[in-house]
């Protein structure tokens, strides 16, 4: 299979969709990989890496044009939906709930879109997993660094000293990225609460963290009760495939302490807060009701070397099955490829993005 892998041209997104190391074991298989020149460039590989590794180093067009097989880090954005051909097959997080725009053209367009944010096995989601750990580490410590004064925070430092109170995180959700925020958050010493829907997951955090972090039901009411303390809250919620539910309301926001911070991980799928909206990494932060928002939809992006590492050695098993056994049968026959796919042959498939748009969920003959 030829197999394309361009360079992303989202602003400040400097990962890439494989190493030089992953192309080697596609090429090894037989494939064709494609390279645009300078995609590594952001996470420290070099176009002489991949030539080492037998890429062949394209243009972006040609790539586009040739490639059977797209495999990238983010969605497609609308200046490269011109490239996009039809039966052409993408392989991304593709987060399509929020983006009516993209999921029309790949609809339009008959693509085979498979995400990485929905592919699930034995239960779990191990293509987002490596993002969600750097996402749910990272949380806590930006939320930290917001709270100095200088940028308008409570001025509350995170850990407390010895006669003075460490600062509150609240995260909301007990998933990899709550579970990793926890960890940090607590790891600092911040008095630390976890929401979650589920017992199971709340029980869990109780063995491992011994009583340091508070576990309460995800509920309306516990929502309004902690967060009025609250100096740090991140946004933890993922629905597979669909769209975050709003938690954090207009009206919850106003009862926020001011300069608290909301570290929004969900953002991607819409956001926990009704007052999230995507940000970028040079301008990460806006302050609504005097609550300071941080809510960049690439957060591993600002450490592109450890998360394009980490994202192939996630990707690169699945992106050898599709290669290896084509599109048309691994998607029959691999339920985890199957739980990736959200649009195919002009229907959408998940379910989830399904009833996010309010249609029916397509079949495959």
């Amino acid at each position: 299979m030829i197999i394309g892998i361009p360079g992303e041209i989202r602003k400040e997104e400097y990962r890439v969709g494989i190493t030089p190391a992953g192309v080697l074991e596609l090429k090894q298989q037989g494939h064709t990989v494609l390279i645009e020149p300078g995609a590594g460039k952001g996470s420290g590989f070099s176009d002489e890496e991949y030539l080492t590794a037998d890429a062949d180093i394209v243009e972006r067009e040609i790539l586009f044009s040739k490639a059977e097989l797209i495999v990238k880090v983010k969605e497609p954005l609308p200046s490269e939906y011109d490239l996009l051909r039809e039966g052409q097959a993408l392989f991304t997080y593709l987060h399509l709930a929020p983006n009516p725009e993209l999921t029309d053209l790949l609809l339009r367009r008959k693509i085979t879109a498979l995400g990485y944010e929905t592919l699930q096995k034995d239960g779990g989601l191990p293509l987002l997993a490596p993002m969600s750990e750097i996402a749910g580490r990272m949380a806590p410590l930006i939320g930290a660094y917001y709270l100095q004064a200088c940028h308008k925070g409570t001025g509350v430092l995170p850990s407390g000293i010895a006669g003075v109170k460490p600062a509150k995180s609240l995260i909301l959700g007990a998933g990899i990225v709550g579970f990793n925020a926890a960890r940090v958050s607590a790891g600092i010493g911040m008095e630390t609460v976890v929401m979650n829907r589920g017992i199971e997951r709340m029980q869990r955090l109780d063995e491992l963290f011994q009583g340091s972090v508070k576990t309460l039901p995800l509920t309306v009411s516990n929502i309004e009760t902690e967060i009025r303390d609250a100096d740090i809250v991140v946004g933890a919620v993922l629905v597979p495939g669909g769209k975050t539910p709003v938690l954090i309301t207009r009206r919850m926001l106003k009862t926020m302490k001011k300069g608290s911070v909301i570290v929004d991980v969900a953002v991607d799928q819409g956001g926990v807060a009704e007052t999230s909206r995507p940000a970028m990494h040079d301008s990460p932060v806006y302050i609504v009701d005097g609550v300071i928002h941080y809510t960049v939809a690439n957060m591993p992006g600002a450490y592109p070397r450890t998360s394009t590492i980490a994202l192939t050695n996630a990707t690169l098993p699945y992106v050898k099955s599709i290669a290896g056994t084509g599109i048309e049968r691994i998607i029959r026959e691999d339920p985890s490829i199957k739980s990736a796919l959200n649009i195919y042959m002009g229907m959408i498939i998940h379910k989830a993005l399904a009833d996010s748009v309010g249609a029916e969920p397509g079949k495959i003959g």
